[in-house]
């Protein structure tokens, strides 16, 4: 652990009041929804919501991913996004035309992937989705990205999502901690996901993790490790490569848990220098000289530069300068372990398939 780690998670530890006071006011928030003296709005439509209860990367979005690929053969569907850090505000739906600027980089790698859904954003969830089904009146259901704390519309089912190496149970108060959320909330979810997982985790290690979840009796949990594809060239989604033990690798990085794919290429790859970048960066001009430089600096003349397909989506604007470039993007999915995927498969299926409206509210 080097000094800055140590610093920061002591300059963490001496913010604990703030975490006390902003853990009080989410406690508070969440009574008031739980009796009603705020209320949320429901649907007579199927709604997935996909989040979690703490920041930093889950997985969200290749999760979002996963339940697009498995619902679009049978089911007209959309999904929805804040669309964090975008230039534009208010709801907008996704065409030929739409740019990661106008609807932020999650939102466009889904419009980009799955270009036969549709993909929109709005803030208030509560406007976005009329706005949805009116533009889009052939739905049959919508995939909420990054809502599960966001409890203004209440979702007919709920997944959430918690990190291997930092499960919200071991986790405290923002800025203490990583919790945006109570620990009690998770009791809302239909499912559980552990994220990031080892490939090889054992028996006694779920049997462990199910011991510090404690699911409630309604929930089922699911445990998922990363699978990464075949990188492609941005500028050629036809045009991919292997990653070989020869090869000297640039990462262009700026999501907010890098860890998993540094180990990747740890193993991978025979070295691999890094420009790491903020979660969500806006890459310049400047940024991309810089990336370039760096680049040609490295001696080998087996050498790529990689990046995520969230960042590709905000470096595609250089599309033009990056078409003699090797700079490959790399897709991520998640993998269910212990042969569940079926099962998990089989419930969100039939959840849309046999939706039925019934309102909590009801009088």
């Amino acid at each position: 652990m080097n000094f800055n780690t140590i610093f920061l998670k002591s300059f963490r530890v001496l913010l604990l009041p703030i975490a006390v006071l902003y853990g009080l006011v989410i406690y508070i928030r969440n009574r008031l929804y739980d009796k009603r003296y705020i209320a949320s709005a429901e649907f007579n439509f199927p709604i997935i919501c996909v989040g979690n209860i703490a920041v930093g990367g889950t997985g969200k979005s290749p999760m979002v991913e996963y339940l697009a690929q498995l619902l679009r053969p049978y089911f007209k569907i959309a999904t929805l996004s804040r669309g964090y850090k975008r230039k534009t505000k208010g709801y907008a739906l996704a065409n030929e035309n739409t740019t990661a600027l106008e609807i932020g980089d999650e939102p466009m790698q889904f419009h980009t992937k799955f270009p036969d859904i549709a993909v929109a954003v709005g803030e208030e969830r509560i406007v976005a989705i009329p706005g949805l089904l009116q533009d889009r009146p052939d739905l049959q259901a919508i995939i909420l990205d990054d809502a599960f704390q966001h409890r203004t519309v209440k979702a007919g089912f709920n997944i959430l999502l918690t990190d291997y190496s930092n499960l919200y149970t071991h986790d405290f108060f923002l800025p203490t901690g990583d919790l945006r959320d109570e620990w009690a909330s998770a009791d809302r979810a239909d499912i559980i996901v552990v994220t990031k997982c080892p490939a090889d985790l054992s028996e006694q290690q779920r049997t462990n993790l199910l011991r510090d979840i404690k699911p409630k009796v309604h929930q089922q949990v699911f445990f998922t490790t990363i699978e990464y594809g075949l990188p492609y060239h941005i500028c050629d989604r036809a045009e991919k490569c292997q990653i070989t033990q020869e090869d000297e690798v640039l990462l262009v990085c700026g999501i907010a848990n890098p860890k998993p794919l540094k180990e990747y290429l740890t193993f991978r790859a025979h070295t691999y220098y890094q420009l790491d970048y903020s979660d969500h960066h806006i890459f310049s001009a400047d940024d991309l000289a810089d990336i370039i430089r760096k680049f040609r600096e490295i001696q080998s003349r087996n050498k790529m530069i990689l990046t995520t397909e969230k960042d590709a989506m905000r470096l595609l604007k250089f599309k033009e300068e990056l078409y003699n470039i090797p700079l490959f993007v790399i897709p991520v999915k998640p993998h269910f372990l212990f042969n569940e995927g079926n099962i998990f498969d089989t419930i969100v299926y039939n959840f849309v398939k046999n939706f039925q409206f019934n309102p909590s509210y009801a009088k």
